[in-house]
């Protein structure tokens, strides 16, 4: 049997650590989804996720929009590639729209 140095020891140490650190963060990573706003559109206009995900609604319209669920969430004004997100810690349906624009409209249904 073959035994470990202290330097092949720290970094096995090492690698394992970081291997446990990132394992975490990817796999929350992998259920976030994305909303774009294009052309006075939300797109997806609905998504169905399950609860913890994270979305992030981007701007890619020429002009300001808003992300709007009354009593849940609300982004500030929103220019040409700006971000907004909001984690989903509760099951239901989410109604959303452009507060600037209410003719958008958009639909979370959380699992």
């Amino acid at each position: 049997m073959k035994t470990l140095n202290r330097r092949d020891f720290g970094v096995q140490l090492g690698l394992a650590l970081a291997a446990a650190m990132l394992l975490p963060a990817t796999k929350a990573r992998a259920d976030d989804m994305d909303v774009h706003i294009d052309n006075f559109v939300f797109q997806p206009a609905e998504l169905k996720i399950k609860v913890g995900t994270t979305v992030t609604w981007t701007n890619r319209d020429d002009i300001p929009h808003t992300v709007v669920s009354a009593g849940r969430f609300r982004s500030k004004t929103l220019d040409t590639d700006d971000k907004f997100s909001f984690t989903f810690t509760n099951a239901g349906e989410y109604k959303y729209f452009c507060s600037l624009h209410p003719h958008m409209t958009g639909m979370i249904k959380v699992e």
